[in-house]
This record gives C-alpha cells, sequence and structure tokens, in this order.
C-alpha cells in the first residue's frame, strides 16, 4: 500500500468521525429541544396550579420587546437578547401556540404568595436569610489589617483590596485561599472584602430581579464603597467576576489602583450580536467533555435547567448528607457547598444579562480603561477549557499595557486552586507595585456619586 493511499483512508476515517458526532450531536440537541419545550408546557401548569399563576419564560418571543422599555432606556439594565434569541426548533413549528393562548390562571388550586422563594427553589433558613433582614445588601467578609509595629514604621492608611467571585462560587473562593496564605505584611496593609455577589453564596436571591450587570454594580456600591467610604482600592476578580470588576474600574478610573483578571472571558463582535456571539463561544453545543456538554444545556435551556436546580439545589441538603456519608468527611469543599448555593432564576439571569450581554458592554470598559492607562494585570491557566486563552490575547490588543501571564498546567479552576501560596504570592506583588496609585485625595469622590 502506497503511503498517499494509507493517507487517503486515514483522511477518511477522520471525515467519517467527524460527520458521526456532528450527527449525534444534532439528533442529542434536537432531542432537549423538544424535551425543554414539553417542560415548558408542565412547568406552566405546575406554577399556575401550586402559586396560582404560571411563571413568565423566555420561550414567548413577543415579551422580547419589553425589554427596553422596562429598563427606561439604561442598556446596561435590559435583559439580554441571548435568553430571547436561542434557537427551539419546536417553539419555532408553534408548540407553544396552544397553551400560550389558555387562561392557565382559571385551573389554580391553591394560591401561595411567597416573594422569598418559588416552589422549585430550596426554602430552608440558610437559603432565605436574607429575606429576614430589613436591608437588601450583599453579604461581605471583611478582614481587617492587623496591628502593625509602630514603633519602627510611620502609621499610614491601609490599602484596600475588592475580591469578585465568578459563576456558581462565593466569597469562599477567596477566604479559603488568599486570605489563609497572605503575608504578615500583606496582614497589616490590607483591608480585604470578599463579597457574595447578588444571586449566590449568602447575599439575597429576589424573585423580582433580572441580575443585570447594572443590580451588580449597584450591589456592590452599596454594600462595599459607600459605607465603608472606599475611595482607593484594589480590584480582584475571576472568571465572570472579570466582567463585573471591569465595569465597576470603568466607573471608578479614578479610585482604582490596580485591576488583577483571572481567567477573564471576552469574545470580541459587533455590539448587535455580541450576547449570542459570547453564548455560542462559551456555552457551545458539544457533548464532550463532559463539563461543557453540561454548560451547553443550563445555558440553552431554560426548563431542563430548573429541573436540575430543581434536583440538586432545592434538595443540596441530603445531597451534602449523602457526600459526607460517602466520602467519610464531616466538612466539604467549599467549591461543592457554593454550586447549590442559588436559585434557578438568579443563576439562569446572571449567566445571560452579566456573562453574555456584559460583552457588548467590553469594549467600552476596555477603551475607557485603556486611555486613563489603568493597572491590569491577567493571570490565565493554558489548559483553560471554560474560558480560553485567546480572551486574555484579546484584552492584551485592546490594551497593550495590560500585563498576561500564562500559568502552565492550570486549567479554569486549578489557575487559583492548588496553587494558592504562589497565587497569593503574586496578588501582593501587584498590589505592591501598584500601592497608593488610586486617587486618595479626593476624599468626596464616593459621596458626590451619591
Amino acid at each position: 500500500m502506497s503511503p498517499s493511499t494509507d493517507m487517503d483512508g486515514r483522511t477518511l476515517r477522520t471525515r467519517a468521525r467527524r460527520f458521526f458526532v456532528s450527527l449525534l450531536t444534532s439528533l442529542v440537541f434536537l432531542f432537549l429541544d423538544f424535551l425543554d419545550a414539553s417542560l415548558c408546557v408542565l412547568y406552566r401548569f405546575l406554577d399556575a396550579f401550586i402559586e396560582g399563576k404560571p411563571s413568565p419564560c423566555y420561550c414567548d418571543k413577543n415579551r422580547a420587546g419589553e425589554r427596553s422599555s422596562a429598563s427606561g432606556g439604561d442598556e446596561e439594565s435590559e435583559v439580554s437578547e441571548s435568553l430571547y434569541g436561542r434557537r427551539n426548533v419546536f417553539r419555532e413549528m408553534g408548540m407553544l401556540r396552544l397553551v400560550e393562548r389558555w387562561d392557565l390562571s382559571g385551573s389554580a388550586g391553591r394560591v401561595v404568595t411567597n416573594h422569598r422563594s418559588r416552589w422549585s427553589d430550596c426554602g430552608c433558613d440558610s437559603c432565605v436569610s436574607w429575606a429576614c433582614s430589613g436591608a437588601l445588601k450583599l453579604h461581605v467578609v471583611v478582614q481587617e489589617p492587623l496591628p502593625g509595629d509602630f514603633s519602627v514604621q510611620v502609621q499610614k492608611a491601609p490599602e484596600n483590596v475588592i475580591f469578585v467571585h465568578g459563576f456558581l462560587s462565593s466569597s469562599s473562593l477567596w477566604t479559603e485561599s488568599v486570605f489563609p496564605n497572605l503575608s504578615e505584611s500583606a496582614r497589616a496593609n490590607y483591608r480585604l472584602f470578599a463579597v457574595d455577589l447578588l444571586g449566590f453564596g449568602r447575599s439575597p436571591k429576589p424573585r423580582d430581579c433580572a441580575y443585570t450587570l447594572k443590580d451588580h454594580l449597584g450591589m456592590i456600591e452599596r454594600s462595599v464603597i459607600i459605607p465603608y467610604r472606599l475611595n482607593s482600592f484594589h480590584l480582584v476578580a475571576h472568571s465572570m467576576g472579570c466582567i463585573i470588576a471591569l465595569a465597576l474600574a470603568a466607573e471608578y478610573t479614578e479610585s482604582v489602583a490596580s485591576i488583577t483578571l483571572i481567567a477573564p472571558p471576552y469574545f470580541p463582535s459587533s455590539e448587535s450580536n455580541a450576547s449570542l456571539t459570547a453564548l455560542e463561544k462559551i456555552a457551545e453545543k458539544r457533548l464532550w467533555p463532559p463539563l461543557l456538554f453540561g454548560s451547553a444545556v443550563m445555558s440553552w435551556y431554560e426548563h431542563l435547567g430548573r429541573c436540575v436546580c430543581f434536583l440538586v439545589c432545592r434538595n443540596h441538603r441530603t445531597w451534602e448528607r449523602i457526600l459526607k456519608l460517602v466520602t467519610r468527611r464531616s466538612d466539604l469543599h467549599f467549591s461543592l457547598i457554593d454550586l447549590t448555593r442559588h436559585t434557578h432564576h438568579s443563576a439562569l439571569h446572571t449567566m445571560h444579562n452579566v456573562i453574555c450581554g456584559g460583552m457588548k458592554f467590553m469594549d467600552n470598559y476596555l477603551e475607557g480603561l485603556r486611555k486613563s492607562r489603568a493597572r491590569i494585570v491577567i493571570f490565565h491557566g493554558d489548559r483553560d477549557e471554560v474560558v480560553p486563552m485567546e480572551c486574555s490575547d484579546n484584552i492584551k490588543m485592546k490594551i497593550p499595557h495590560a500585563e498576561v501571564d500564562i500559568i502552565p498546567n492550570a486549567n479554569h479552576t486549578r489557575v487559583i486552586l492548588g496553587r494558592e501560596k504562589a497565587l497569593t504570592r503574586k496578588l501582593e506583588h501587584v498590589w505592591a507595585r501598584f500601592a497608593g496609585l488610586g486617587q486618595e485625595s479626593d476624599r468626596g469622590l464616593v459621596l458626590a456619586r451619591w
């Protein structure tokens, strides 16, 4: 057999394998389209029976025109077009047209008025404790600087650092990794703020919130910047939190001393289709690896995602007991706990309105930070399958003076977990290099905005 014949055979096998994978992927997601459309009908009846009226969903594209009027013309308050623009073959065939005409409120069994959580969400004390407090503020972990030896050094005001976690995470990402590994010098000179973002961890998870970028920024301002009178601060963010951190930095350009981004998502595209482009990049419809398949299911299918949250998040205490029995450990890793500390409503809207919807504002944020010469440092793992390294390269092209540090053999989570001490040393080095560069002189800056 000649080499050319052998090469032709390998090419044919490769093409056949790709065709088979493509066909299988199309069939699987076609079935998921049908299943999600069917679950839409089921949830309409269940919501109407249990709560008195069906919960609105994004299967009705006629509601897409409401998003601009509801936001009052403020684009950062708009619902992302990726929520309405997700294609579903069976929905487009009119499968839901008959159901939309029915008056489901007339079939209601009993009316349950519960503004804290839906019947499919967990209602345990830890999940709804935020509703018991009068003020709607984020859960914030504050580590004040330790007293230093002022006999040998001049006392100075501590530097402030705000930590923003990523999707399906909480402030524990930082309090369990960075906080315990700080040097004595850093403990004495920095005041640290780790927040649970709106809809995650122990922060509020209101049902009547769209979890837009502006909602997240407003809560950070009301929970951290204003009450603690922060006129200068460093920002550290991971994954989705990088979008929020960049938006915050663009709002407070003169107050930000440095911005450290870890695995930041950024996909340049025209503003008109930026949200859908981000959805297709981050949650591409793939069967392998399992992590990306799960991401696609939760992002593209609203009602399938609600089923997953019903099984996992609503019953998180049961799953935690099972895991403790299986692992024979009294304490589970914080990342496992964080996976269930959200509602379907908060996760769905944050995914689309921040990660996808936020992409159309990224160019403006980056351009403003480039002009202000903001100090930006980026860390990215070379084995990140969730947010590809090209995202950091894209930011570098937008902001040439940004520093990019590629971490070898690190994926999306291992860029932090497993190398906590090394990351903490690098963060301290960044803070020390840019110490005092935020605007300290204008003490009325924050209050003047309000």
